[in-house]
């Protein structure tokens, strides 16, 4: 599998572990303030990490480590990753997917195969709002709302979430995001934050006033809603 990067260590990156992070280059979309840019716009730029040297990193780390995130990017372009996480968890890691549901497919052989302790799948916005928020006119939707449905009738653990950006979010993502996965299932409303490569443009995170008149929005129809990333 292709590698473009590897965080030695992250207590964020898979809450309630301590963790290492691989980053897989490439994406489908072209979300405009995506903070992986690099990854998504100038890919084969980013230094190639052989996969043995990630093995061999983890077999040092093994006591001090517990999981690995595989994030990008986004991981499911790869055929080969449903190998890769298998190979990881074989070593006693677990393992953390991050995901935008564009590749149901794959998304259901991790499933099924147990390869995945953990998967985050983004919500970017209400589905008509889709086009804009992800900067393609063919998204891909019914791919993402099979993913979404995979996961909801699934046993992995997982959680939806929706980074929250001022001027690309309005109150009707939220409502309709409500409509589409009510339910009992963890869901992120995630403040944004400016990594200093960002795809194109400028943007700024709503005030948490705001953020809690968007969980206030979904909370009924998704009561484990929580607002993430803010101090």
């Amino acid at each position: 599998m292709v590698i473009s990067g590897l965080q030695k260590l992250t207590l964020l990156d898979y809450p309630g572990h301590t963790a290492c992070t691989v980053f897989t280059p490439y994406c489908n979309w072209r979300c405009p303030f995506c903070h992986n840019a690099a990854l998504v716009l100038r890919p084969e730029e980013q230094p190639a990490m052989d996969e043995e040297e990630i093995f061999s990193f983890l077999r040092r780390r093994k006591g001090l480590l517990d999981g690995v995130a595989v994030t990008g990017g986004e991981p499911t372009l790869h055929k080969d990753l449903p190998g890769f996480l298998r190979r990881v968890k074989d070593m006693g890691f677990a393992v953390k997917l991050d995901t935008n549901g564009t590749h149901p497919a794959v998304l259901r052989t991790v499933l099924a195969e147990g390869l995945a302790d953990y998967v985050a799948m983004d919500i970017k916005a209400g589905r008509d709002n889709y086009p804009a928020v992800t900067g393609t006119l063919r998204p891909g939707l019914e791919a993402v709302e099979e993913s979404a449905s995979l996961l909801m009738e699934g046993r992995t653990d997982f959680e939806f979430r929706t980074t929250v950006v001022r001027g690309l979010h309005t109150t009707e993502d939220f409502l309709d995001i409500a409509r589409w996965l009510a339910g009992d299932e963890k869901y992120f409303l995630q403040a944004f934050k400016d990594s200093g490569d960002i795809l194109a443009g400028e943007f700024s995170a709503f005030p948490r006033e705001e953020m809690e008149q968007f969980r206030r929005t979904v909370l009924p129809a998704i009561p484990r809603t929580e607002i993430r990333g803010m101090d």
